[in-house]
């Protein structure tokens, strides 16, 4: 359940602030309703935000105690939603950081973490590949209801590619499906919340890898052009990695939920959402952690190459994507072919993390100009889109020193990070009190003073529940829905029908 910023509350204290009463965090195996920081409440009122640091000792009800009084005028996303989107690409407001632009950057954020908390990864589950949810109850079983969404269509893929290590299996002969898996999903705003964010709202979020840090190893680490994968391009020296490509593009036919591609997925439902708000205000946002920034980068540049945002009445709308610790995805010409179009990139990562440094070690945006145009030919030179926001999780001193590389590509942790982040060279203060256990719900990154045990979050008794009879049993799941019924008509629309 989220919290109003209105509030002085967390939800691992016992009594932080003498205005409230604060209910601790229940580590019992039960789905913690973790108090996540909402954005929303920028939208409809000028605000007391409190700002929470860290001491260096004590525990985390102790150190969690200090307070800005200071009132901020009042704002609203609705008057200021282009600005956070990127239409003047973020100039001035990442140093000093813009307060809206903090909050929706953590509101995205946490929309790409429900990809790994809903993601079912247990090899022992008949369902692992899937989605724990159906789309109806997947905000409200993550404790997100007050985010506004609702999940219009699943995202699947095919295993059958060169990353397997993106993938999870079951152990069990009985599955769902042996070669697909869910990646994500699309989900609209509702009225309330569009009328608080000024605009219709459409979002695709993209899963990311649950292997720690593995897939790393599956990159072939080579580029090729984006056109040879039948994604429209009017030049041919636009490249991105193979596997990113081939991940984003591949089918299996014989698959019922993977018969259609994650590209034709997401087209036909973007382009569905269009056609039925294209009267009102739109945004299309898309959001990805690691591995599955790259998809929402890929995504984002197809959408925009295919006029697929271009109404009817002739009004583009506009696309962003907010990127976290992603890896790079294209070469120089893929880069300058986004600015060409106009995709909005703002990429968040930690400068400890090793994802957004790979591919392209040797030949990528760092290096001199000369070298780069000397390298653009090879096949892997690679760089970055968009607009770097750096964090540094050595400044939060509620984190531990750690050499393991997964605590620093971690996205909880990296949301921590911006809750604290107020600029350079300023102090961490977290903003809105966002609940530092959070870090830990899959990682060993808090500082172990704080008594928030590490990899906390759990499926209850591993999904086993008892039957009428007594016996512990796996319980069957509402039936898994593949795809909607208008899919052709929309790829028929697209052109894309003749590919099946």
């Amino acid at each position: 359940m989220a919290i109003s910023l209105s509030k002085t509350f967390l939800s691992i204290t016992h009594q932080v602030f003498p205005s409230e009463k604060c209910r601790p965090v229940s580590f019992s195996g039960r789905e913690p309703q973790l108090q996540r920081a909402t954005s929303m409440g920028f939208a409809t009122r000028s605000l007391r935000v409190p700002r929470v640091s860290s001491k260096t000792s004590g525990s985390l009800s102790s150190s969690i105690d200090e307070l800005d009084k200071e009132t901020r005028e009042e704002r609203r996303v609705a008057d200021v939603w282009r600005e956070i989107h990127g239409v003047d690409d973020w100039v001035g407001m990442l140093d000093p950081m813009d307060p809206l632009l903090r909050s929706e950057l953590i509101r995205y954020g946490e929309m790409a973490q429900a990809c790994y908390d809903a993601f079912d990864f247990d090899p022992f589950s008949k369902y692992c590949g899937s989605c724990r949810f159906t789309p109806r109850q997947f905000f409200d079983s993550l404790a997100m209801a007050d985010h506004g969404y609702v999940v219009s269509r699943y995202i699947f893929a095919t295993s059958n590619i060169n990353l397997p290590n993106f993938f999870k299996k079951s152990r069990w002969p009985k599955v769902w499906s042996k070669s697909a898996n869910w990646i994500g999903y699309v989900a609209v705003s509702n009225d309330e919340i569009s009328k608080r964010l000024g605009r219709r709202d459409i979002v695709v979020a993209w899963r990311g890898t649950v292997t720690r840090l593995e897939w790393i190893a599956d990159l072939m680490d080579f580029l090729k052009p984006i056109s040879s994968n039948k994604i429209p391009c009017p030049d041919s020296t636009v490249k991105v990695e193979s596997g990113f490509l081939d991940l984003y593009t591949d089918k299996d036919v014989n698959c019922r939920f993977c018969k259609f591609s994650a590209r034709e997925q997401i087209l036909t439902e973007v382009k569905r959402l269009l056609e039925i708000y294209q009267l009102e205000e739109l945004s299309l946002t898309i959001t990805g952690h690691s591995l599955g920034s790259a998809l929402a980068i890929l995504s984002a540049y197809d959408i925009v190459e295919t006029g697929l945002n271009v109404l009817q009445d002739s009004r583009a709308v506009p696309v962003s994507v907010f990127s976290f610790s992603g890896p790079r995805v294209g070469n120089v010409r893929f880069k300058e072919r986004m600015e060409v179009l106009g995709v909005k990139v703002l990429r968040v990562v930690n400068v400890h993390d090793i994802v957004p440094k790979s591919p392209g070690l040797f030949f990528n945006e760092n290096v001199s100009p000369l070298l780069m145009k000397m390298a653009e030919r090879l096949p892997w030179s690679y760089s970055h889109v968009g607009v770097e926001l750096s964090l540094d999780h050595i400044n939060s001193p509620f984190l531990k020193e750690t050499g393991d590389l997964s605590c620093a590509h971690n996205l909880e942790a990296l949301l921590h990070l911006l809750d604290g982040y107020h600029g350079k060279g300023h102090r961490f203060v977290l903003a809105s009190g966002r609940d530092p256990a959070l870090v830990n719900k899959a990682s060993d990154f808090l500082k172990d003073h704080y008594l928030v045990p590490p990899y906390w979050r759990q499926y209850e008794n591993k999904g086993m529940v008892r039957n009428e009879d007594g016996r512990w049993m796996q319980p069957e799941r509402p039936k898994l829905d593949d795809h909607p019924e208008d899919t052709h008509r929309y790829l028929k629309q697209l052109g894309l029908a003749s590919h099946h």
